[in-house]
C-alpha cells in the first residue's frame, strides 16, 4: 500500500487507522509530515504515546472519524486507508491534493473487498482503479 502512494519527502500524508502506530513510524521514515487518526480513542493515546516516545514528531496524532479525514491539515498528497470502507468517503477525496494519490479498501464486511488506488489529476478529475482482492476490518465511526 505504501509503495503504490508513490511518495516524496516532502509530502504531506493522512494515514486513516493508526492502530499501534506502527505504520505511521514508517510513512515518517518516508516523508517529513504525517497525520494520523484513530477512532478507538485508547488506542489512540497508546499510538501517541507509542511515537512520541521513539522519537517521531513529524507524526500528528488525532483520535477521530477517519471518514471524514482532519480537514484542518488538509490538502494530503497521500492518503493511506488501512480499513475496509463501503464507498470511497467524499471527504478524503476532497482533502486530496490535485496530483495526489490515496490507497483504500472498498468493499462490504465478510464480502469481497479490493484495494483501490484512486488519483486526483491536476485539474482535479478524480479516477480509481482496483489493485487486488483484500480483506481488512472495517471503517468505524459515526458515518
Amino acid at each position: 500500500m505504501t509503495d503504490l502512494l508513490k511518495l516524496k519527502k516532502t509530502d504531506r500524508v493522512l494515514e486513516v487507522g493508526t492502530g499501534s502506530g506502527y505504520q505511521a513510524a514508517i510513512l515518517a521514515e518516508l516523508v517529513d509530515n504525517v497525520h494520523t487518526l484513530e477512532t478507538i480513542e485508547p488506542l489512540a493515546k497508546q499510538a501517541a504515546e507509542n511515537l512520541k516516545r521513539t522519537g517521531y514528531d513529524t507524526v500528528h496524532t488525532r483520535t477521530g472519524d477517519g471518514y471524514y479525514g482532519w480537514e484542518e491539515a488538509a490538502p494530503f498528497d497521500a492518503i493511506i486507508v488501512t480499513a475496509v470502507a463501503s464507498h470511497i468517503p467524499p471527504p478524503l477525496i476532497k482533502q486530496l491534493k490535485p496530483g495526489g494519490r490515496m490507497i483504500i479498501p472498498v468493499g462490504a464486511r465478510f464480502m469481497t473487498q479490493y484495494l483501490v488506488l484512486v488519483t486526483k489529476d491536476s485539474d482535479g478529475k478524480v479516477t480509481s482503479r482496483q489493485i487486488l482482492p483484500v480483506s481488512f476490518v472495517p471503517l468505524t465511526g459515526t458515518h
